[in-house]
């Protein structure tokens, strides 16, 4: 899997724009794989009152290792089809995270953060 094969990240001067297609109310927030020209992302929240817009921010912010208001909606808000918009002031930052991304997604282990379901603590 090369770069190309990540049909659903564009590199931009500030950061990265991600299409992503949301499944909400989902067991665990996890990765789960490319549907069309998307990356397929499961959420535990449900779709009321913006509480999966958050968790996807959330999830995606702790996915590429930056803040959670490096991330911004910038269409979908009240859709499953988004795209994101994810800045960075580091050339290059996010050159670790789309290896790993890149490697979960080929080997089929797309559970990035263990069992943490996006909360940031381990739950074994």
């Amino acid at each position: 899997m090369n770069r190309s094969d990540l049909s659903f990240l564009t590199a931009i001067k500030d950061g990265l724009i991600l299409n992503i297609y949301v499944q909400p109310r989902a067991s665990k927030n996890q990765m789960c794989g490319i549907q069309g020209e998307e990356l397929k992302i499961r959420l535990t929240s449900p779709p009321v009152d913006g509480a999966a817009n958050k968790m996807c921010r959330k999830f995606i912010a702790e996915l590429f290792d930056v803040s959670t208001s490096a991330v911004d909606i910038i269409s979908g808000e009240t859709s499953r089809h988004k795209r994101l918009r994810i800045t960075s002031s580091h050339a290059g930052q996010f050159d670790t995270q789309i290896t790993a991304m890149k490697e979960s997604l080929s080997s089929g282990h797309t559970d990035t953060k263990g069992s943490n379901n996006g909360t940031g603590k381990n739950r074994r």
